[in-house]
Formats: structure tokens, sequence, C-alpha cells
């Protein structure tokens, strides 16, 4: 449960204590709320009292009578607007002063209610200020996290981008001024590392353009009865050459026929995503083991390593972006930090679920379940 400071300002000891009285048990709502919203109701009788009230400690919602003795309450009203204070004003005016209230709500008020009101009219009131408080509060976190956010992926893309570049960099200049010789053979290794460099910068624009996509909502789905087999066979081929190198085993089992209403790109990034890190963080000689099955209700998805392993303390951060667990065994493989962020938001949009178990130095289990859903319209609507 939220409280909030209301302070009313009024020189009628009986609308204080009535508006103390309305708010005292009073609560708002609303489907979009975490939690209700009560009310702490602070008197003030003078616009000179409000003011020192407002300078200890401001209050989220001041509601504001036009006639004061002494200060007036369009000069309050001036006050705050011209301190930029975070405070939402409703002014109390009587049905003579309306022109002067719809004046003040011009310069700054967010509404008026009128007097004598009915504890229903305030309540009504309240609803309608709170609500207005609550969304331009969130609007807010959400602009300076998005700043946040920003600051993060460009440092991090800066970083990622700059080290790559200036090995390259490095390499080509070596080559450029044949400081290893006349012969190309001399220059191989420079030529490998470069075009090491260069894939995981693809890599990452990829992956970068993977999560525009699906957080703008702007990829147009080509939703279709997919064969997951297929496509965690072609995941498999496409690691085949690295998994060789590693001397990693890649068994694959299929119970039945498990198909599913989906997008193939989408049902590609994730199984590509899976089985790379399988193979990438095993140990070599290792295995990787996916099973695909599938019940009335739902398919599931296996994707089991005999790897490094990952710390309990560690697995909520597996989904974060550009979030990668580095400790003495995986600091030397590459990565962007964003593959199992992008699994875990195409799962998500199919209204399904990842869990994942895992033990240091034997190995992790991905376990994926889709709900399986009749008609594309369901899907569609998941997103």
């Amino acid at each position: 449960m939220e409280i909030l400071d209301v302070l009313v300002v009024d020189d009628e000891p009986g609308i204080r204590s009535g508006v103390t009285r309305i708010l005292r048990n009073f609560s708002v709502s609303y489907p979009f709320m975490d939690d209700d919203i009560q009310f702490n109701v602070i008197e003030a009788a003078t616009g000179e009292d409000a003011l020192a009230i407002i300078n200890a400690k401001p209050p989220a919602i001041v509601l504001l009578d036009n006639k004061l003795p002494g200060m007036q309450g369009v000069e309050v009203l001036e006050y705050i607007n011209n301190n930029q204070l975070d405070i939402l004003v409703m002014m109390i005016t009587s049905y003579a002063s309306l022109e002067l209230a719809v004046k003040a709500t011009n310069n700054g008020a967010y509404d008026f209610v009128p007097k004598p009101f009915t504890p229903q009219e305030l309540k009504a009131s309240m609803e309608n200020i709170t609500k207005h408080y609550f969304l331009r509060r969130m609007t807010r976190k959400l602009h300076k996290e998005g700043k946040i956010i920003r600051f993060k992926f460009l440092t991090v893309l800066s970083h990622e981008l700059k080290a790559p570049l200036n090995a390259i960099e490095g390499y080509l200049k070596l080559m450029q001024e044949k400081q290893a010789g006349d012969n190309i053979d001399d220059y191989q290794d420079m030529i490998d590392r470069s075009l090491s460099r260069v894939k995981s910068m693809r890599t990452l624009i990829m992956d970068l353009l993977d999560l525009t996509r699906i957080d703008s909502d702007k990829k147009k789905r080509d939703l279709r009865e997919l064969d997951l087999g297929l496509i965690a066979k072609s995941a498999m081929d496409g690691m085949t050459p690295l998994a060789v190198q590693r001397d990693v085993k890649l068994n694959i089992t299929i119970d039945g026929q498990p198909s599913l209403m989906a997008d193939a790109e989408e049902m590609e990034i994730i199984f590509n995503n899976l089985i790379s890190n399988a193979v990438k963080y095993n140990k070599d000689g290792g295995t990787v083991d996916c099973v695909i099955s599938s019940n009335p209700d739902e398919v599931t998805v296996k994707v089991v390593d005999t790897g490094f392993g990952i710390s309990n303390e560690d697995i909520p951060k597996l989904f974060q972006e550009f979030s990668r667990i580095k400790n003495a065994t995986t600091r030397n493989i590459t990565g962007t930090g964003l593959g199992l962020s992008i699994v875990k938001k195409l799962v998500d949009l199919y209204g399904g679920k990842i869990d994942v178990e895992s033990t240091p130095e034997q190995g992790t289990t991905f376990t994926l379940r889709f709900p399986i859903l009749p008609t594309i319209s369901d899907i569609t609507g998941l997103a």
C-alpha cells in the first residue's frame, strides 16, 4: 500500500476537516497499479502556512482554495510552478469563482473541484488526479531508465567494436609494411585473427538487430506449422565445425513429431543461441544433447551440456541484456551478452517458459516449454 501526502489549503475549518474525513479510509486502485494508493491529509489554513509545509516536505498533491487570507491561492500555485516542484495542484473553488478556477488550470493547476462538494465528487476528482500522478511518475521513470539503458548500450557497443577494430587495423598495418616478409603464408595467422574479429562484430550487429526488431515490434511475423526437429538439426549442423574442433559430440532426440505454430526465423534464433552456447561453454570432449518432445498441451525443448556450469547466484543474470558470466574458464570465450536475453524475449512472445538448471563443472540444462495454441490469432494476440 502506497501513501501519498495531500495538503489541503483552505481557510474554512469545515472544508479541511471534511476533506480529511472523506479521504481517511479512501483508496485508489487501477489495474495497472501494483498497489492501492491511500492518502495522508495535511491541513493548512493560509497560503503562508502552505508554503512552509511545501518547503519542509513537498506533498504529492495540493487541494488549494482560491480565496485565502493574505497570500492568495493563485500565488501559491505560481510559487509551485516557478520553482518547478513535482506537485499536482487541484483548485477548490466556489461556483462564483469558476472563471478564476479555469484560469488557474490554464496556469498549471491540474483540475478544480467546486464547493460545496459531495464526498463522491471529491473522491472522483482524487481518483483522476491520482491516476495522473501515477502515470506521470511512471513516464518519468521510463524516460530516466531509457537514458540509462541507451548510455549502457552505447558504452558496451563502443567497447565491443573498438577492440576488434584496433586489432584488425594493427594486423593490416603489419601486412601493409610487410613486417613478416613477402610471403603471404607468413601472414596467415594475422588473416585468421582478423577474420575471427570480423565474425565477432558481425554477430554483435546481428544480435543487436534481432533485439531491436523484437523490442520495437516492427518485424512482420510469418506464423506457420513448423517441424522443430528440422530447425534443431539445422542449428546443430551450423555448430558442427566448432564442435569437431572441440571434440564435442552433438546428439538430438525427437519424441514423435513435435510441431509448433511459429515464425521460422524466431525459432532459428532460439535454437542457434542455445546450441551455440552449449558448444562454446562446453569442455573439450563433452556432449550436447537436444531433446524435443510434445504432448497435447505443449512442446518441450531441452538443451543439455556437460560444460563449465553456472553458479546459482549467476543464473538470474543470464537473461539480462549485455550480461556475460565471466570467470577463469569463460573469460576468453567471445560473445555479445545478448543471445539469452533475445531467447527469453522470444519465448515470452509465445507465452512459453524457460528454466535453467546448472551445476558448476558438471553442466547446464535449458528447458523451454511452448504451449500449443490452436490458431494463429492466439499467437499474434500474445505479441
